[in-house]
């Protein structure tokens, strides 16, 4: 079922950009994004907008639970759109091989043509990975410069 195509142009209304739509395990969840990010205030306005077109074409049988979020900072990449959307960043990916053992990538994709995605591992080097060979996949967050050691900490060091 594509949830895709009328959903994006609803959240569009709100100044959001549809960035995934999964259903699993009884939920449907709804990512969503925006330049600067997105705040709770907003994200709450869509899942009513959301809710409210989901009740009125009911096109989900049964019951289910609807989450509308952010994708975060770590967000998840299944499509070809969400890797060139990360041309530049680092990620971390879990590749399926026929015949050798799967394998976990880390580096900067660098491109992306078709279902072709070109990254720069960082013990590998250039690696072309298809997304039919794709486990799973996210982006890296770095949480900034790596911490100096205290002073205190230093006169311990050597003392020893």
């Amino acid at each position: 079922m594509d949830l895709e195509t009328p959903l994006r142009p609803l959240v569009a209304q709100m100044g959001l950009e549809l960035y995934d739509v999964e259903f699993s395990g009884g939920t449907l969840l709804v990512s969503v994004t925006k330049e600067g990010g997105v705040d709770v205030e907003t994200l709450a306005k869509a899942n009513r907008a959301i809710s409210a077109w989901l009740d009125e074409k009911d096109p989900i049988a049964g019951r289910f639970t609807l989450d509308v979020a952010s994708p975060g900072l770590e967000r998840r990449l299944r499509t070809s759109e969400h890797f060139r959307l990360a041309i530049g960043e680092e990620v971390t990916l879990r590749q399926v091989r026929r015949d050798e053992p799967t394998r976990r990538l880390q580096g900067v994709v660098t491109a992306v043509s078709g279902d072709e995605i070109t990254l720069t591992d960082q013990q590998v080097g250039e690696v072309v990975v298809h997304l039919d060979q794709v486990e799973r996949a996210r982006t890296v967050f770095e949480w900034g410069a790596t911490a100096k050691p205290s002073p205190s900490r230093a006169r311990t060091a050597t003392k020893e």
